[in-house]
């Protein structure tokens, strides 16, 4: 359970520091439905920039922003539906766009999801501490994003290995950057980074996407109902949901699929990683350059109890589909073969490396359980391929300009040639065995009981279950605290 408890004469600070920023927070409700959101909000919107540093951005981490660089407000929820042409599968596969939200990722939300509970109650000194914010990548850009809004200082942690455009960014948003040694798979080392900071300064707090339940509060509340959302948009008279598939970083996303199987119970929730660092397939181990994902460990804050599907990716397929979205001769193959058209293939600029990662694994599962044409797949395009620039500029240092022969090789084997192996449907003891894993990480190493751990799985009331139903809580003292500032009055 998140704790709600306050402490009064810390809040009294940050509600004062509030005042003097200018800073209003938005609720959860607010985030699921911007038709909440006061209408000099909206207006004021109007002259600011998607990604500026205003403190009224914060109304702008929804799934339902306005696909415009500025002025935007709300419309439906930003999602694609992939041509079967492109997929290779029967099954309509619904991507819903991380592009689009401050930042260019959803990990914006998942941030807010930790931070604002702990401002609102005092938990947390605005005055006093700086937020640190451990990551893989985009949940510290997320973290520091809003940490600015917020007029909160900010640590961002992530590996020295990941793409040069986050450290660049970084620089003008956060008021440290630690880079830790490795890349994707070194989250061990991030914990590391966090125990050492928490032993040597006074004025610091962590919010560690691992274990923190805002974030999975966030996506349960506002990433779930989107997609819910999206899908009964789009569905026809016959369409079921048939389930989602998410990359396993934090986790967090994964508790959009808690919402979505209790409100279409028929439908499963399928968790990826890769393929060279299997930590869920087979407890391995390893690195990959699938970046935005974490591994060997389970996340805190990962329901393994409500997991159906294990699938691992290998790192070489997303990459391969990173330059054949993005190469001009990648792009004419699509046109010419698949049949895509213009409009069409700009949009798969929309998948970073995590989110090709993602449409295959929706691919793997629509293959697996054999889904037919009136079922939907749904997943998640964390960024977009403004993350990976450098990368693909890599891409052609090492193996050259990008060639028509490549793009038929990368779309034949890394497309439509995806198999449905490495990929484990789990049992009951299945589950309560990857669950188990938890507590070499989480128990032995970050300090949480066994008697918690018992709790995930035993008394769900008490954690996930429990967790789902603060949201109402937590928007009460949201609103209690803007009524403190004055400013939302004042509008």
């Amino acid at each position: 359970m998140i704790d709600l408890t306050l402490n009064k004469p810390v809040l009294e600070k940050n509600i004062q520091k509030a005042k003097e920023k200018g800073v209003i927070i938005p609720t959860f409700a607010q985030m699921q439905d911007p038709g909440l959101i006061p209408d000099a909000i909206k207006e004021r919107l109007k002259s600011i920039g998607l990604w500026d540093v205003d403190p009224l951005n914060l109304f702008r981490i929804s799934w339902k922003n306005e696909q415009k660089p500025s002025g935007g407000l709300y419309g439906w929820p930003n999602g694609i539906e992939l041509p079967r042409s492109l997929t290779g599968v029967d099954a309509r596969i619904i991507c819903m766009v991380g592009k689009f939200f401050p930042t260019g990722c959803h990990k914006v939300g998942a941030a807010f999801g930790c931070l604002a509970p702990r401002l609102v109650t005092g938990q947390f000194d605005a005055v006093r501490q700086k937020a640190v914010w451990p990551s893989t990548g985009n949940y510290c850009r997320g973290g520091a994003f809003n940490s600015k809004l917020l007029a909160v200082d900010s640590v961002a942690i992530l590996p020295e290995g990941m793409s040069r455009e986050r450290f660049d960014w970084l620089k003008t948003i956060a008021g440290e950057i630690i880079a830790t040694p490795g890349t994707e798979s070194n989250v061990k080392e991030i914990f590391d980074k966090t125990h050492e900071l928490k032993a040597t300064r006074q004025d610091v707090l962590i919010f560690n996407q691992f274990e923190e339940m805002g974030n999975y509060l966030w996506h349960y509340q506002v990433t779930g109902r989107a997609i819910a959302e999206a899908f009964e948009r789009l569905k026809g008279p016959e369409d079921t949901f048939a389930g989602v598939c998410f990359t396993s970083g934090s986790a967090g996303t994964l508790g959009s699929g808690d919402y979505l199987k209790q409100r279409y119970p028929l439908s499963k929730i399928a968790v990826g990683e890769a393929l060279q660092c299997p930590t869920l397939l087979n407890n391995g181990f390893g690195s990959h350059r699938i970046e935005g994902i974490g591994d060997k460990h389970v996340p805190w804050v990962h329901n393994v109890k409500n997991t159906d599907l294990v699938i691992a990716i290998d790192d070489a397929d997303p990459i391969a589909l990173l330059r054949l979205f993005n190469e001009d001769a990648g792009k004419a193959y699509l046109a010419a073969e698949a049949g895509l058209n213009p409009d069409q293939i700009a949009l798969l600029s929309y998948m970073g490396i995590s989110g090709i990662a993602n449409m295959l694994c929706a691919i793997k599962f629509a293959k697996y359980y054999e889904l037919g044409p009136h079922e939907v797949v749904a997943t998640v395009l964390t960024d977009s391929v403004e993350m990976y620039r450098s990368r693909l500029e890599e891409l052609r240092q090492e193996y050259g300009a990008y060639q028509i022969g490549q793009a038929a090789a990368d779309f034949g084997r890394s497309l439509q040639g995806i198999r449905t192996d490495a990929m484990r449907e789990l049992t009951y003891q299945d589950r309560k065995q990857l669950h188990n894993l938890k507590y070499y990480t989480w128990v032995e190493q970050q300090g949480r009981t066994a008697e918690e751990l018992n709790d995930q799985w035993y008394h769900q009331e008490k954690s996930f279950q429990g967790v789902q139903k603060q949201a109402a809580a937590i928007d009460a003292l949201i609103q209690e605290f803007n009524e403190r500032t004055g400013l939302l009055a004042a509008l």
